[in-house]
């Protein structure tokens, strides 16, 4: 029997994600006042820090059964922010608090400005129609 390798991991997923998110707060950024592109945009930023936060325990598993635990703790260390500031954007986006979204926004670019995405980019605009995901997961936790 022959073993099953999983091309898309949760580091290219992550990889995908932090790329979306940085062109996401490009957008954000451009916005004039808040609206429906920008009500989408920042859950779009939600869904993908939560993705984020829940891939970090996949990735350090592996390590862990090797016995490499301080690897797999400044891991976590390194991407615990991911989780948190999803937490805080989605109750600022809730209460309609567009002035924490904006630090909050400038808070993640300062988080990933490493990660470089050209203008020419093709990941298109995966943002579209995040709100309604967001609010439908909201209304049926509350």
């Amino acid at each position: 029997m022959t073993r099953i390798i999983n091309v898309d991991g949760a580091g290219k997923e992550r990889s995908y994600l932090t790329k979306a998110i940085v062109a996401a707060i490009r957008e954000l950024a451009k916005q004039k006042k808040p609206g429906v592109e920008a009500r989408d945009l920042v859950s779009f930023i939600i869904f993908s820090l939560d993705t984020i936060a829940a891939s970090i325990e996949i990735s350090v598993i592996a390590w862990e059964k090797r016995d490499y635990w301080l690897k797999a703790d400044r891991f976590r260390m390194e991407w615990a922010w991911a989780g948190n500031i999803a937490g805080k954007m989605r109750t600022a986006l809730f209460d309609e608090d567009w002035g924490s979204i904006a630090a909050l926004a400038a808070e993640i670019g300062q988080k990933l400005a490493k990660i470089k995405v050209s203008d020419n980019n093709r990941l298109g605009t995966p943002w579209k129609g995040f709100w309604n995901i967001i609010s439908n997961q909201a209304g049926t936790i509350t």
